[in-house]
């Protein structure tokens, strides 16, 4: 080899190692709640997505619901060694102990979705979430609009019991329902943010309210909780958009195909791309160093029958909903 040869070797390799870590090496873990809806579902099939475009190594980690078994998870990232981690937490407390955990083991971690309590505040690198208030009052000041002065009697079918964001969706709701006095919430309780358990909630709350004829409008924390809803108030022999209105939030397709038979009113969009954000702030954070604002927010829209309902739900059928 000649002496140019060697050369260039050695400055090739200089620059090699000299490289901060890019996209094509970067490994993150994704605690992922589970599949309990249809937007969950959806985030996690634009999560695979979003680290494909990037070359990412996406690890996923499907908790089932359960707490114990994302603490589990984020603990074995960490003794892989990953460049981060993704958590969307199922509820709000318990993760004080498993992300100090990560920080010792300076594993960046992204909250993705929804929050954890304040004491946890610096455990993560940063949150990519929705106002889940602002969600709650969008929905609230559709419906005040709607009805105008008219009584009106809502049931609240409630997300996951402890979860920030069915906290918070709740109480955007509630500050409008204050300032309006013929709005009355008479009903409120978990549907554990599932079609399921949304139907037999409603079914719950329709024999309780007279057949369903005292009800004047539903609020649901999730569309999936709004579609067993309606499923219950047409077999209960409701016409939900009609008899019974209904607003709820994320924006999945099915909630389009029932604005479109007109079995429902309006629904406030949540985006399933909160990995695009997260995964640009991993990307300039392991590169440049450059750490991101404590909360990256996206947009809340809010969606009627007035909006082409079908052609939305042509736009979102291939996203994994």
């Amino acid at each position: 080899m000649t002496l140019k040869a060697i050369f260039m070797t050695a400055v090739s390799a200089a620059l090699l190692f000299a490289v901060p870590a890019s996209a094509a090496q970067l490994t993150v873990g994704f605690s992922q709640i589970g599949s309990e809806s249809g937007w969950r579902a959806a985030e996690t099939s634009v999560t695979k997505q979003q680290a494909a475009q990037r070359k990412v190594n996406l690890k996923i980690a499907d908790a089932q619901q359960k707490q114990e078994n994302q603490i589990k998870a984020i603990r074995s990232f960490i003794a892989q060694n990953v460049d981060a981690i993704f958590l969307a937490p199922v509820v709000a407390s318990g993760w004080d102990a498993v992300l100090k955990e990560a920080k010792e083991a300076k594993i960046p971690v992204v909250l993705l979705d929804r929050d954890i309590d304040p004491s946890g505040k610096d455990l993560y690198l940063t949150a990519v979430t929705s106002d889940s208030v602002h969600e709650g009052v969008v929905a609230g000041e559709w419906l005040a609009k709607t009805v105008g002065d008219k009584p009106c009697n809502v049931v609240e079918l409630q997300g996951t019991v402890g979860a920030s964001v069915a906290t918070n969706r709740k109480k955007g709701f509630d500050s409008v329902v204050a300032k309006h006095a013929n709005l009355k919430v008479v009903r409120s309780q978990t549907g554990d943010f599932t079609r399921a358990k949304g139907k037999e909630v409603m079914e719950s709350f329709i024999k309780a309210e007279n057949g369903g004829k005292s009800i004047c409008a539903v609020y649901a924390h999730n569309d999936d909780m709004m579609v067993g809803a309606i499923q219950a108030m047409k077999a209960a022999g409701l016409k939900p958009g009609k008899d019974v209105l209904t607003v709820s939030i994320d924006a999945v397709p099915d909630i389009f195909k029932a604005m479109a038979d007109g079995e429902a009113n309006a629904t406030v969009e949540l985006t399933p791309n909160m990995a695009g954000p997260a995964l640009d702030a991993i990307m300039a954070y392991k590169d440049k160093g450059t750490v991101p604002p404590k909360w990256i927010q996206t947009e809340s829209k809010l969606y009627t029958a007035a909006d082409d309902p079908m052609k939305v739900y042509e736009s979102k059928r291939g996203l994994g909903y």
